[in-house]
C-alpha cells in the first residue's frame, strides 16, 4: 500500500470547490485536522455556515476526491469534532487562527464590508446592503466599527444616544426594522477621535459583546478602510461568516481590493465576493450606460482572485442624496437602477447560502 502524508492529502483536497465558488475548501480553511492512522485517513472538517446543502455537497466532494485518487486506505469524513484539551497538553495551537473568536449571543451570521481604501463608497453599501437583507426577510443588524470615521448613523438619518438596560448593555438604536449601532450616536457631532490602537480595539470588542442584539439572522459590520486595528481586532475575536469587498472600476482601487481580500484570506475568512460601486452612469437622455470610471475592473478582479462577483451599483445622484438624507436608496427608492442592484446583490448571497433566511 503506498505511504500518503497529509501534505499529499491537503493537495489532493485543494481539487475540492466550495459550493458557490471558484475556490477550493482548503484556501477556505475548511481543513481542520488530516490523520493518518492504520489502513484509515480521516479528514476532519471545520464549518462556518449552517447551511446543511453546502455541508453535505463539501463532505460528499472530499469523500469523492479521496476515494478516486487513493486506494487502500478507507477514508472518513467528519465535521465539529473539538480537540479535547488534556492536562499537560496546553491549548489550541499558537497558529490556531480560530483561537478565540468567540460567537456572539444571538447573532446568527456576521457579514464584514470591506474596502482596501477610502474613497470606494463603503459605508454606502454596508447601509443600502442591510436594508436590502431586510426587506428579504432577515432580521438584520447594523454594526458602524470605522471608530475614528463614523457615518452610518448619518445615512441612517439617526441622532440620539443609546439608552442603557438594566444589566448595564447598550440598546442598540432601532429604524427601519435595523438594529444598529455606531460611534457616531455616542460622541458630540464633530468631535474627533483621538485614540490609540488599544483603545480603538476595545471599543470594537464593546460594540460586539456589550450590546443586546438580540436575535439577528445577520450582523452587517462596516469596517474601516485599510487593515489596521480594528479589522483585524474584529476578525481576530469574532467567528465573521465572510466578507465582501467593496471597490471601484479604477485600477487604484482594484490593487487595493486585491489587498484587502488577501488579509481576510491570510485570517481564514471567507471572501464571498466583490462589489462594484460606481460602475456606471446612466444617461437620462438615452438610457445608455456611461462607464465613468472604467468597465470591468470589479469582475475582473474577482475571477483573478476566485471570488464570485455579486454585482455593480450605477453612480447616480440619488444615492448620495438619500444617503445625506438620512434614507438609503432601497428604502426611498427601491424601483430606482441602484435600489434595484442592492436588492439582487442580498438574493445572490442568500441563493448562494452564504446567508439564510431563518423561519420564524
Amino acid at each position: 500500500m503506498p505511504q500518503y502524508t497529509e501534505e499529499a492529502v491537503l493537495d489532493l483536497l485543494r481539487r475540492v470547490e466550495y459550493p458557490g465558488f471558484n475556490a477550493d475548501i482548503v484556501s477556505f480553511g475548511l481543513i481542520e485536522q488530516i490523520k493518518i492512522q492504520d489502513n484509515r485517513i480521516t479528514v476532519n472538517l471545520k464549518f462556518n455556515t449552517t447551511n446543511e446543502e453546502t455541508r453535505k455537497a463539501v463532505k460528499s466532494g472530499v469523500q469523492k476526491t479521496l476515494e478516486q485518487e487513493i486506494s487502500g486506505p478507507r477514508i472518513m469524513v467528519i465535521e465539529g469534532i473539538p480537540t479535547l484539551e488534556m492536562p499537560g497538553l496546553g491549548g489550541p495551537k499558537a497558529n490556531d487562527p480560530w483561537a478565540g473568536r468567540k460567537a456572539v449571543e444571538g447573532i446568527k451570521s456576521i457579514l464584514a464590508v470591506a474596502s482596501g481604501k477610502g474613497g470606494v463608497g463603503k459605508s454606502t453599501v454596508s447601509t443600502n446592503l442591510a436594508m436590502a437583507l431586510s426587506a428579504e426577510g432577515l432580521r438584520v443588524g447594523l454594526m458602524d466599527s470605522d471608530i475614528y470615521g463614523p457615518s452610518v448613523h448619518i445615512m441612517m438619518g439617526v441622532d440620539e444616544k443609546p439608552m442603557v438596560s438594566e444589566d448595564q448593555k447598550l440598546i442598540p438604536t432601532e429604524k427601519f426594522g435595523i438594529k444598529m449601532m455606531s460611534m457616531g450616536f455616542i460622541l458630540d457631532k464633530d468631535t474627533p477621535v483621538i485614540w490609540r490602537g488599544p483603545m480603538v480595539i476595545k471599543a470594537v470588542e464593546q460594540f460586539l459583546r456589550d450590546v443586546k442584539w438580540g436575535e439577528l439572522d445577520v450582523l452587517v459590520v462596516d469596517l474601516p478602510p485599510g487593515t489596521g486595528d480594528a479589522q483585524l481586532s474584529l476578525v481576530q475575536k469574532t467567528p465573521i461568516s465572510g466578507a465582501v469587498v467593496v471597490t471601484t472600476p479604477q485600477e487604484v482601487s482594484l490593487v487595493d481590493a486585491r489587498r484587502g481580500h488577501q488579509m481576510f484570506n491570510k485570517l481564514n475568512i471567507h471572501t464571498f465576493g466583490i462589489i462594484e460601486n460606481m460602475s456606471y452612469f446612466l444617461n437620462p437622455a438615452n438610457g445608455e450606460k456611461v462607464h465613468i470610471f472604467g468597465k470591468g475592473g470589479g469582475p475582473r478582479a474577482a475571477y483573478e482572485l476566485g471570488v464570485p462577483f455579486l454585482g455593480e451599483i450605477p453612480l447616480e445622484q440619488a444615492v448620495a442624496e438619500a444617503g445625506d438624507a438620512g434614507e438609503p436608496i432601497v428604502h426611498k427608492a427601491p424601483d430606482s437602477e441602484a435600489g434595484k442592484a442592492f436588492r439582487q446583490i442580498a438574493r445572490n448571497l442568500i441563493s448562494k447560502g452564504l446567508l439564510e433566511r431563518v423561519p420564524r
